[in-house]
């Protein structure tokens, strides 16, 4: 018998996500964002989090959802990406569930069509739909590079 998936639940515009709850480190309140001149649109800026410079990718600008307010329950998970630190910036952390691996289909066609590549399964929780996604591949190799480049210029600078 296969073990139950943990997912960390979230919202990001109007839709619920999840992932897998060995790839969030914690999940912080948002704290102050120091914008970072000539980053990337989806680059929020970045955040001391205990000593370390953690660069916070907008969510719903890199699903090219569109802008929202930050509110009460916005929240950022922090996770770990090729050995680095990213913070993700979400409306709202809702829970932590679990599923059996049954319970999560492969997504749509027509939305794999589309380049929807970080979409890794569709999960129905009662009367709620969950997508998966992948955090490795919502930010591709390249998207990394400028982000980790960013964050150290950052690091660079405030240390001197």
């Amino acid at each position: 018998m296969a073990k139950d998936l943990q997912l960390v639940v979230f919202s990001t515009g109007k839709e619920l996500y999840g992932v897998a709850i060995q790839a969030v480190h914690e999940i912080v309140k948002v704290p102050e964002i120091t914008e970072v001149p000539d980053a990337p649109v989806f680059l929020e800026g970045v955040i001391n989090l205990r000593g370390k410079i953690v660069p916070v990718i907008d969510l719903r600008k890199r699903l090219r959802l569109g802008t929202g307010e930050r509110s009460k329950s916005t929240r950022i998970l922090i996770i770990e990406n090729s050995g680095k630190r990213i913070g993700l910036l979400v409306d709202a952390v809702s829970e932590v569930i679990k599923v059996p691996p049954e319970a999560v289909e492969a997504p749509p066609e027509m939305i794999a069509s589309v380049g929807v590549e970080y979409i890794t399964g569709v999960v129905k929780s009662g009367s709620r739909l969950i997508v998966l996604i992948d955090l490795g591949r919502v930010l591709n190799v390249e998207d990394m590079k400028r982000v980790g480049t960013t964050a150290e210029r950052i690091a660079e600078a405030s240390a001197a």
